[in-house]
């Protein structure tokens, strides 16, 4: 996800050999010193003589990037949201199924006010389930009764956790009727797993409600 890099980087009187990434939220740089730069902080950006330079309240850095400097200065000033990576459309049909990050909950009801904490209604568009064992992951059956046929169900689970791992995810969506699409991380601690109808299971699931 993002865009990533290796370049040298300069940060006050350091400067250093390392990775540059974006993020959804964040610019990141690892090499002999670290930088976290929070996009909502940049108070300016521009692409010169091949550098990425990036002004925010913590100071001003640099990243030698040649000629990709003007396409990730781009990136920085207008960053996709997360809720555009995950689909999350103005006034969709929307539920948020565990706990979630009180930002994340926020971001969601400035987008649509079709939002169900809890149980959702039927028709929806996009279902957030947030799981942490394995056996939350029954919940998928029931769940993708709840969404249209071509709605879809995101998977919400705490990175890092051996007790549930990316791969316990996938292997429950054919279980519950589900293929998965579409990996996202949410945070520096949540990843996300998109999962939907089958094309085929769609078509039929539209004849039954039309033969009704």
């Amino acid at each position: 996800m993002g865009l990533e890099a290796t370049c040298r980087a300069r940060y006050g009187s350091q400067a250093s050999e390392g990775k540059v990434r974006l993020e959804t939220a964040e610019l990141l740089f690892r090499g002999d010193f670290r930088l976290k730069i929070p996009l909502r902080e940049v108070r300016s950006v521009e692409a010169k003589r091949g550098e990425l330079r990036v002004s925010w309240p913590e100071g001003d850095a640099a990243f030698v990037l040649g000629k990709d400097a003007e396409k990730w200065a781009l990136k920085v000033r207008t960053p996709r949201g997360l809720l555009d990576k995950l689909g999350v459309k103005p006034g969709a049909r929307v539920a948020v199924v565990g706990a979630f990050p009180d930002r994340f909950l926020e971001d969601l009801a400035a987008r649509t006010h079709d939002l169900t904490r809890g149980r959702p209604g039927t028709d929806t568009d996009l279902v957030f389930v947030a799981v942490s064992e394995a056996k939350d992951l029954t919940a998928l059956e029931t769940l993708r009764r709840a969404i249209k046929p071509e709605g879809g169900i995101w998977v919400v689970w705490p990175k890092g956790r051996k007790a549930l791992r990316e791969d316990d995810v996938r292997a429950a969506g054919p279980v519950a009727g589900l293929v998965d699409v579409k990996v996202v991380s949410l945070s520096d601690t949540l990843s996300g797993l998109k999962m939907v109808v089958p094309l085929a299971l769609r078509t039929r699931r539209r004849d039954r409600v039309g033969g009704r």
